[in-house]
C-alpha cells in the first residue's frame, strides 16, 4: 500500500514523529474522554471540582498553544517536542496515583501544557524539515492521528469495565519510552528565532491581516470536524436506534483515512496543491451533512429499518472526512507561508489558538441549534446550520484565493512536484534520489 510504503521511505525522524502522534492521540482519547466519570464516580468528586480540572486541562492547552509555538522558535522544535512528551508522562502517572484535588489539576494542567508544547513544535518540525513535501507529510501525520483517536475511543470502552489507573500507568509508560526515543533520534536544529522577542513575534503574526483571514475562513474545518464527536453520533443513534453506531462512523472515517488520504494528497499535489484545493475540500465537508439533512426528521425506526438510515449517516461521515482529507493538508502547508521561516512555530501556534477558539464557539453554537430544534420539532436545523456554515467558508477562502491572499508556492516546487508526479513515487525528505533526480535548489 502507498501509505505505508510512503511511512517506510520516510527517515527515521519522521517516523518517529508519526508513532507519536498516533501514540499521543492513543492517550488522549483512550483516558480525556473518561476522565470525567473516573473523577466523578471512582473518586467521588463533586460535578463542579470535575469541571473545574477538566476546564483547566482544556485552557491550559488552547490557551497556550501560541507560547508552545514560539518556545519552538526560540529553543528549536526538537527540544520542545521531547519536553511535551515528558510533560504528558509526568502527566498521566499523576492522573494514575494522585488522589488529592491539588495533585488532580496539577496533572490536568501539565496534560494541557504538553499537548500546548507537542502539537506546534511537531508541525514546525514537520515544516522546517519537509521543505516542499510538506503537505504529503502532514498527510500522513492525518493518517496516524486519526488511526490514534479510533484506536483510543475503542480501548476507552474496556477501560469503562476495568480500572482507569492501570491505563493511565501504562499510558505514562509509553510516553516514557516516546521521549527518551525522541532524544536519540530526532535531529538537532539550530532555534531559528534565537534573537526574536516573543512579543514582537506576536505583534508581528497579529498584524498580519492575510493569516488572520485566513485563520477565520478555515475556522469550520474545525467546527465541522468536531462534529464527528457531537452531532453526528446523535444522530446515528437517533436513526438507527443502536448505541454503538457512533464507532461505525469512526471506524469507517479512520479506515478511509489509512487508505485513500496519502493517495488524495499526492494527486492534489500533482495539480498545483495548496490554496486551490482549500476552499473544495470545505465545501465537501459541508456537503457532508446533506445525508443526514434529508433523514434527521425520519420516525423512530422499526424493526429493519436501522441498518440504512445507519448507511446514510455513515456516508455523510465519509464525505466529512474525504472533505478533510482534501483541506488539512494544504492548511497545514499554507500556516508557515503567510510569514518568515523565523516566526514558524508562532503562526502554527497562533493558527492552533485561534481555531481551538473557533471550534469552541461553534460546538456552543451547534449545541444551541440542536436544543433549539428538538424544542421546536426541527431537527434538520443543526445539520441545515453545519451545511450553510461549511459552504460560507468555502466561498469565503475561494474569495482569498481569487484575491492572491493566500501564499504561493516558489514556481521550482511546483515544477519538481510535478515532474515527481510524471515520473512516478514521490520522493520524501531523507530517502535517496534516483541517478536523474538532481533538486534545482536546496531545500529550505
Amino acid at each position: 500500500m502507498r501509505t505505508l510504503r510512503a511511512v517506510r521511505e520516510s527517515p527515521l525522524a519522521l517516523r518517529l514523529l508519526f508513532i507519536n502522534q498516533f501514540g499521543v492521540d492513543i492517550g488522549f482519547y483512550l483516558l480525556i474522554p473518561f476522565l470525567a466519570s473516573y473523577l466523578g464516580h471512582d473518586l467521588g468528586l463533586s460535578a463542579a471540582l470535575v469541571g473545574l480540572v477538566l476546564s483547566m486541562r482544556n485552557l491550559s492547552q488552547q490557551g497556550l498553544f501560541v507560547v508552545g509555538g514560539s518556545a519552538a522558535d526560540r529553543f528549536g522544535a526538537r527540544l520542545v517536542i521531547i519536553a511535551g512528551c515528558a510533560l504528558r508522562t509526568a502527566a498521566f502517572a499523576l492522573l494514575a496515583l494522585g488522589n488529592c484535588h491539588a495533585l488532580l489539576l496539577t496533572a490536568s494542567v501539565l496534560c494541557g501544557l504538553a499537548g500546548a508544547l507537542f502539537y506546534p513544535a511537531v508541525r514546525t518540525h514537520v515544516a522546517h524539515e519537509s521543505g516542499d513535501r510538506a503537505a504529503e507529510v502532514f498527510a500522513l501525520l492525518n493518517v496516524f492521528s486519526t488511526s490514534g483517536s479510533l484506536v483510543g475511543l475503542l480501548l476507552g470502552g474496556l477501560l469503562l469495565l476495568t480500572d482507569f489507573r492501570p491505563w493511565a500507568l501504562a499510558g505514562a509508560a509509553v510516553f516514557t519510552v516516546l521521549t527518551v526515543a525522541q532524544a536519540v533520534a530526532l535531529p538537532p536544529r539550530g532555534a531559528s528565532g534565537a534573537r526574536e522577542r516573543v512579543l514582537g513575534g506576536w505583534r508581528e503574526c497579529l498584524g498580519n491581516r492575510r493569516f488572520l483571514c485566513f485563520c477565520a475562513a478555515t475556522g469550520s474545518l474545525f467546527i465541522l470536524e468536531n462534529q464527528l464527536y457531537v452531532l453526528l453520533p446523535e444522530g446515528a443513534r437517533k436513526v438507527s436506534g443502536w448505541s454503538g453506531s457512533a464507532s461505525v462512523l469512526l471506524a469507517s472515517g479512520a479506515l478511509a483515512t489509512l487508505l485513500f488520504q496519502f493517495r488524495i494528497t499526492r494527486t492534489l499535489e500533482r495539480r498545483g496543491g495548496g490554496a486551490r484545493w482549500v476552499a473544495a475540500g470545505i465545501a465537501l465537508m459541508g456537503l457532508g451533512f446533506v445525508p443526514p439533512l434529508l433523514i434527521c426528521d425520519a420516525t423512530p425506526p422499526e424493526e429493519g429499518t436501522a441498518v440504512p438510515g445507519l448507511l446514510v449517516m455513515t456516508g455523510g461521515s465519509l464525505l466529512l472526512y474525504f472533505g478533510g482529507m482534501v483541506a488539512y493538508p494544504s492548511v497545514m502547508e499554507l500556516v508557515p507561508r503567510f510569514g518568515r521561516a523565523r516566526l514558524t512555530g508562532t503562526y502554527f501556534g497562533l493558527f492552533s489558538l485561534l481555531s481551538g477558539a473557533t471550534a469552541a464557539l461553534g460546538n456552543v453554537v451547534v449545541g444551541w441549534a440542536m436544543d433549539l430544534g428538538d424544542r421546536t420539532r426541527r431537527p434538520w436545523l443543526p445539520w441545515l446550520a453545519c451545511l450553510l456554515l461549511g459552504l460560507a467558508s468555502a466561498a469565503a477562502v475561494a474569495w482569498l484565493h481569487r484575491a492572491h491572499a493566500l501564499p504561493v508556492r516558489p514556481a521550482a516546487a511546483v515544477r519538481r512536484a510535478e515532474d515527481a508526479g510524471a515520473r512516478g513515487p514521490v520522493r520524501l525528505p531523507g530517502q535517496a534520489p534516483a541517478p536523474d533526480d538532481v533538486p534545482e535548489s536546496p531545500p529550505r
